[in-house]
């Protein structure tokens, strides 16, 4: 009676055990994410320095650096993104190295998208010393392309000088698009 009671036992513990090793799920970014609150960064950066590259006919250019005293790293997200709070400075260069450097107050990088969002006292200066004022302005990496749906002001030493609602460039801001002011313009080099 003893051995079959033993028995029993034994064979109830190790399905109770089998049991709860099969029902535990194994779900790696769940352990990695313990401890590390969803709203939190999970990496802090200072007087960061990002360079931009592409490369044609085997030699690496510099089209952008992005420059900033403190980077947040929100890569724990679904929609991943890193995070600028103290001010960001953008250089875009053209072929001729010349470069359009952009300045904001505040600005995000969209991993998945590589859209940079700049907001906050927003100025873009041209080489020619013409520049352009904005709350927001957006920089969308994979075309090359600046824009902004809130109201823009330039002021220029080589066009007119103008505002508007809407702003439309390439980031060499040779052909751009100002909209909503008074009036519509479309100014180009």
């Amino acid at each position: 009676m003893k051995i079959i009671v033993s028995h029993t036992l034994k064979s109830i513990v190790t399905t109770l055990v089998v049991t709860m090793l099969f029902s535990c799920e194994s779900n790696l970014k769940d352990v990695q994410q313990m401890g590390v609150l969803q709203n939190q960064p999970v990496g802090e950066a200072k007087n960061i320095n990002l360079k931009y590259t592409e490369v044609t006919d085997s030699i690496g250019k510099v089209i952008a650096n992005l420059e900033s005293p403190k980077m947040l790293d929100y890569s724990n997200r679904d929609f991943s993104f890193s995070e600028f709070p103290d001010g960001v400075r953008l250089s875009l260069y053209d072929e001729k190295n010349q470069k359009n450097v952009v300045i904001a107050d505040y600005g995000i990088v969209y991993n998945a998208t590589d859209l940079i969002d700049l907001q906050g006292n927003v100025i873009l200066i041209t080489p020619q010393n013409d520049s352009l004022f904005a709350e927001q302005l957006y920089y969308d990496q994979k075309n090359e392309w600046l824009f902004s749906n809130l109201p823009v002001r330039l002021k220029s030493a080589t066009a007119n000088n103008g505002h508007g609602d809407i702003f439309d460039s390439d980031t060499k801001f040779k052909n751009y698009t100002i909209l909503e002011g008074r009036g519509d313009m479309i100014l180009k080099d």
